[in-house]
């Protein structure tokens, strides 16, 4: 069996407006193993966005335990946890969060310039991830230059660059035509099946479709989690002549 990537024990989340406590996240304990792929589901106000704060070390918890690869980081410190994000965990936005002046290149060597590393070995490895996501020909494009698809391989590149612990998805076909969401699923496959643990966060069924294993959210507590008997995959697409 695969080791454990994530492993949450107990975590609340509250959050205070004026004088009301809202409880996002109650009690939740979860473990992902390494090369996962798992869909995290639910409503509008059901907690997922907070989980997903919270396991990609944007936000801590209230309180409970939140080990990622075998570090506790319930209790760190906002440096800390910056390091952590930029060393274990690749995201992947809806927005792309793209540097609007800077190359697909530059865009995809940012966290390398946070890990220290030099700008030969930079250059090298963000060449050799944008050859991955197979953009390699538009590596000297800025944003505006790219299609939405090609910016979302060029986030998705950046995710990857420092080869982290986990690929964490937000909703990463949101702004995606049915055509290029496919494609970007596609992708998402392919880093799976290279050994990646990849995280998706989504609203819609189709798209979870695709993960082996669906997590559901319902007020703040973990209301299934089961492994996807059916699991959807690219090669369905061109069977059914999309």
């Amino acid at each position: 069996m695969e080791r454990e990537i994530i492993h949450l024990e107990n975590i609340v989340k509250n959050y205070k407006i004026g004088t009301i406590v809202v409880e996002a996240l109650r009690s939740v304990s979860l473990v992902v193993r390494k090369n996962e792929f798992v869909a995290l589901m639910g409503p509008s106000g059901s907690g997922k966005s907070t989980l997903m704060n919270i396991l990609g070390c944007l936000d801590t918890a209230t309180s409970g335990r939140y080990l990622l690869n075998g570090e506790d980081v319930s209790k760190m410190d906002d440096n800390s946890l910056a390091e952590i994000r930029n060393r274990q965990i690749g995201f992947v936005f809806q927005t792309f969060n793209l540097l609007p002046r800077s190359t697909a290149l530059e865009n995809v060597m940012l966290p390398l310039i946070y890990a220290g590393i030099g700008k030969a070995k930079r250059i090298e490895k963000a060449i050799r991830t944008l050859d991955e996501v197979k953009l390699t020909d538009r590596m000297e494009h800025k944003p505006n230059e790219l299609s939405g698809g090609q910016r979302q391989r060029v986030a998705i590149a950046r995710a990857l660059v420092n080869n982290p612990a986990i690929i964490l998805a937000d909703e990463p076909t949101g702004n995606l035509d049915s055509k290029t969401s496919i494609e970007i699923l596609g992708l998402l496959e392919e880093i799976h099946k290279m050994g990646n643990t990849v995280i998706i966060v989504t609203h819609e069924e189709d798209i979870s479709a695709h993960a082996h294993r669906i997590i559901r959210l319902m007020d703040g507590k973990i209301h299934s989690d089961e492994p996807n008997p059916k699991i959807k995959t690219i090669a369905d697409y061109h069977f059914n002549g999309a």
